[in-house]
């Protein structure tokens, strides 16, 4: 991304920190995990205005306030999803003025002068409205308020629309052993655009990383929102847990855990710059943070392919492109 230094193979993802959405959750762990993740490497941090509706990004800015300019990771954040008053819910909003003062209240939680990538959060069904609010996002740019723009969650045809409108420095989309759509459609595009593909949850939610069990999803909080998702129901949760069964002799013979290995699959897809983790706690950070440096050879991404098709789990090409192919 233009103007920014090269991103740590791992940033931390800054989701559960706004304190909705995973149960209950310690500012105090939120802030330890923050400040370890940095002091391992860590160079960027991924969160939202949705988050806790701004408590993510405040919290964030008053950890980093604590560090010194030069130790401090860089910042990315998203717009472009509100949260209803009095109601509580959430709504898609991408009009200009909605994304200007979205903007200028992300500055000011995370006290920074410049946000260092700001990205349409989701798109809506109105392309003429995406189109536009990609165009707020250059004005924005022009503006010294961000420095390099990107989008969540978007769809081939939209990011060709918004390329033609100005340039993508960042594409946001979900890649795991089990969502792995993006591998046929978005990666490849983004490879040939040289856009930063930046991947999240490669550990679905929780789901691979190898501490998940029946009797842990049957003890969700009654506010986590995994207990609503498809992926968390029958049968998916059980070829998945099934999956994480058959990874866990993979990863022992490359002395990692399940999760590590997860992890590192996602980053030998081309075109994929990084891997967006959530954390809630220091020693969390300490458990994922090996994946960073995990080399899957051509045995172990066999032994993953067979894992995958022996399970039937996710949906996707079931390997990634070997030897430029």
């Amino acid at each position: 991304m233009r103007g920014l230094p090269p991103l740590s193979r791992l940033g931390l993802g800054a989701w559960a920190f706004g304190r909705t959405g995973w149960g209950d959750q310690d500012d105090r762990d939120s802030r330890a995990a923050v400040l370890r993740a940095v002091e391992l490497g860590v160079n960027w941090i991924d969160t939202a205005a949705v988050y806790g509706d701004g408590h993510s990004e405040r919290l964030i800015g008053r950890t980093l306030a604590e560090l010194p300019q030069a130790d401090r990771p860089l910042v990315f954040t998203k717009g472009g999803v509100r949260i209803e008053r009095g109601g509580g819910k959430t709504f898609r909003d991408l009009s200009p003025a909605s994304l200007r003062r979205e903007c200028d209240g992300s500055l000011q939680r995370l006290g920074v002068e410049r946000i260092d990538l700001y990205q349409l959060h989701w798109p809506v069904a109105h392309e003429d409205t995406v189109a536009t609010a990609w165009a707020t996002l250059g004005e924005l740019r022009s503006a010294g308020k961000i420095r390099c723009a990107g989008v969540s969650n978007f769809e081939l045809a939209l990011l060709e629309r918004c390329a033609a409108i100005g340039p993508i420095d960042a594409v946001q989309l979900p890649l795991s052993l089990l969502t792995r759509a993006v591998g046929a459609s978005v990666l490849p595009w983004t490879a040939e655009r040289r856009a930063r593909a930046l991947v999240y949850s490669p550990l679905e939610s929780g789901l691979l990383s190898g501490r998940f069990s029946a009797q842990r999803l049957r003890s969700l909080d009654s506010d986590d929102w995994r207990g609503s998702r498809k992926q968390f129901q029958q049968p998916r949760v059980g070829q998945a847990l099934g999956l994480v069964e058959r990874l866990r002799p993979v990863a022992a013979d490359l002395q990692t855990t399940v999760a590590q290995l997860a992890i590192a699959w996602t980053l030998t897809w081309p075109g994929v710059s990084a891997a967006i983790v959530g954390a809630r706690s220091a020693d969390q950070i300490d458990g994922l943070i090996g994946a960073a440096q995990l080399v899957l050879d051509e045995a172990a991404r066999d032994r993953v392919r067979a894992a995958l098709l022996e399970t039937g789990a996710g949906e996707g090409p079931i390997d990634p492109p070997r030897n430029g192919a």
